[in-house]
């Protein structure tokens, strides 16, 4: 029998413990890249070298914009599921360092083009019903909703994104859960049993489901507490819950987690961004201290709400700016994103 020495065992060992390392990082890689295929729609394996060289971001008048918007498309049983409840403005600027996230209310009074005047989450459903294509904008859906965006805020996005609940809940749990700060009006905390959440005050530590159930409750049932601005209260809420994403996606980085968090958007988000884009998104992203990014809600731009309540001629409640409808000077004025 061939005997060995020791220094050629350990030698070999080595090199074997070497391929295995190397075969599950390819396995990993290869798995991350599947799944930003996915969300980008690019199903070009001989594009993946080209994915890891940084490309330059889209800008307009130095900004780059992306719309987020989310759905429930999900959710089983869930009525008005492609409604898009969540809709929000991330604004980037890479000369001064500067984030604004701006939360779009949901029962927003526009006029759709081609629709007429409706709530601003239904624009989404046109498009998809309708196969919207025009020059400029996103193909679907979320083309008719950017082109409602542009023209009632006058804010032109660069690229679009489409998440899910799934998505949501599954990117929480993905960077291990996030912290936010409850800061309820009342001193007991938030409650809204249509969401089966019930939260105190002050930091908390929430896994997925329950940052999903906090980003959808607007305290509605029998006995709800704590949101006093109802949807406004939800969308900061969000807002609240995006900046802990982002602290705890770029915090203790390592393969497992770029996998986890691949695995969470690969089939639940759809996006009009490259894959070398993303790239590129993530490592400025990664340099903004989360505490400097700026959230605004239409309610309070500068200490003032620039929305008023509306009753539309089917007798549905709304909002529309208090200048008065189709007036959005103020709020473009304010914005300027």
């Amino acid at each position: 029998m061939k005997q060995f020495s020791w220094k050629t065992i350990v030698r070999r060992s080595s090199a074997l413990l070497m391929v295995g390392v190397l075969v599950f990082a390819s396995w990993y890689g290869w798995g991350v890249y599947r799944n930003l295929a996915r969300i980008t729609g690019n199903n070009n394996p001989l594009q993946l070298v080209g994915a890891f060289t940084p490309a330059d971001l889209e800008q307009t008048n130095g900004r780059t914009t992306i719309l987020l918007a989310g759905y429930s498309k999900d959710d089983a049983g869930h009525s008005g599921a492609e409604l898009t409840d969540s809709i929000m403005v991330i604004s980037v600027n890479q000369t001064d360092k500067s984030v604004t996230v701006l939360s779009i209310p949901r029962d927003l009074y526009v006029n759709i083009d081609g629709y007429g005047y409706s709530k601003i989450n239904a624009a989404y459903v046109y498009g998809e019903q309708s196969d919207f294509s025009e020059a400029g904008y996103a193909d679907g859906g979320m083309g008719l909703l950017e082109k409602t965006v542009e023209d009632s805020l006058g804010i032109d996005s660069n690229y679009q994104a489409l998440i899910n609940y799934t998505a949501f809940k599954d990117l929480v749990n993905a960077v291990g859960g996030v912290t936010v700060d409850i800061k309820s009006s009342n001193p007991k905390g938030f409650y809204d049993p249509n969401t089966n959440l019930k939260l105190s005050n002050g930091a908390t530590r929430l896994d997925g489901q329950t940052a999903l159930n906090l980003a959808r409750a607007r305290g509605e049932g029998y006995g709800s507490y704590g949101f006093v601005q109802g949807d406004f209260t939800r969308t900061q809420n969000q807002q609240q819950i995006l900046l802990a994403l982002k602290a705890a996606a770029g915090s203790g980085l390592n393969l497992m987690k770029v996998t986890n968090i691949a695995n969470a958007v690969g089939n639940n988000v759809k996006t009009d961004l490259e894959l070398n884009e993303i790239k590129t998104l993530y490592m400025i992203m990664k340099e903004y201290d989360a505490g400097t990014i700026k959230t605004v809600t239409l309610n309070d731009v500068g200490g003032k709400n620039l929305l008023m309540s509306y009753r539309t001629s089917t007798g549905q409640s709304a909002l529309v700016p208090a200048a008065g409808i189709d007036d959005y000077s103020a709020i473009k004025a304010a914005l300027s994103l």
